[in-house]
């Protein structure tokens, strides 16, 4: 299993929210840059960057800060915040990006996912982000009525190689992750799912290797020292 260590950007700088509520928001004494490089120092590959003001607002607002960690980093990026647009897409993709993220857009233009998959195989992700089993967008702010697992079966219907499915309601929290539903989407065919939102203990990293995840992404239990990056790496071979 892979371990995505997280860098959410708002403002240019690396912060924290609880439960996706941008009024939470926890500034660490670190930049953008330094802390992936930190991460690769402790032998991360890969790195999960979202782009919070994106989120909001439908717009890439940190590209300049998101193409300073692709190219000094040297780690394998994915990138998602304000992807609405092939240009965007297209744009962080020619920047190095490993993989890039569609969020809202993959919910209000499911043709453009479909698009998106055939043009950029293995290059796209689509991040199910729920609250009480239900898809949120917009930043966690607004809540529809599609039920996430089976968006989720919808987006592999069509392609769609790799989902990041976080659990708002166990995101940031540091209380543990929602285990149950990993257990039903890593059922779904030629999904590859990436675990992420709440993930604190070796336990679980351990729990979801077993049950099949592709990977997991850690982010505020390793900026408040509750999870060491090496060990997390060495429980995921």
């Amino acid at each position: 299993m892979e371990i995505f260590p997280a860098v959410d950007i708002l403002g240019g700088k690396v912060v924290r929210l609880f439960k996706g509520d941008y009024s939470t928001a926890k500034n660490y004494p670190v930049s953008c840059v330094g802390a992936a490089k930190k991460f690769k120092e402790e032998g991360a590959k890969f790195l999960h960057a979202v782009d919070l003001d994106g989120a909001k607002s439908g717009r890439a607002e940190n590209v300049k800060v998101v193409e300073e960690i692709i190219k000094s980093s040297g780690l394998f990026v994915e990138i998602g915040g304000g992807i609405r647009s092939f240009a965007q897409a297209e744009s962080y993709i020619s920047a190095g990006a490993g993989r890039i993220i569609l969020g809202t857009a993959a919910v209000e233009n499911f043709e453009f996912v479909k698009e998106m998959a055939e043009k950029f195989p293995q290059k796209v992700a689509v991040g199910v982000d729920a609250a009480g089993g239900k898809v949120a967008i917009k930043g966690w702010r607004e809540i529809t009525n599609i039920d996430a697992g089976d968006f989720c079966r919808r987006l592999a219907d069509v392609g769609v190689e790799n989902v990041i499915y976080t659990d708002i309601s166990t995101d940031g929290a540091m209380r543990g992750t929602n285990l149950k539903a990993f257990e039903s989407l890593v059922r779904i065919a030629g999904l590859k799912v990436t675990a992420s939102g709440g993930i604190t203990t070796l336990d679980e990293i351990r729990k979801l290797k077993e049950m099949g995840v592709y990977a997991a992404i850690l982010g505020k239990a390793l900026y408040e020292n509750k999870l060491d990056l090496k060990e997390t790496v060495a429980a995921a071979l």
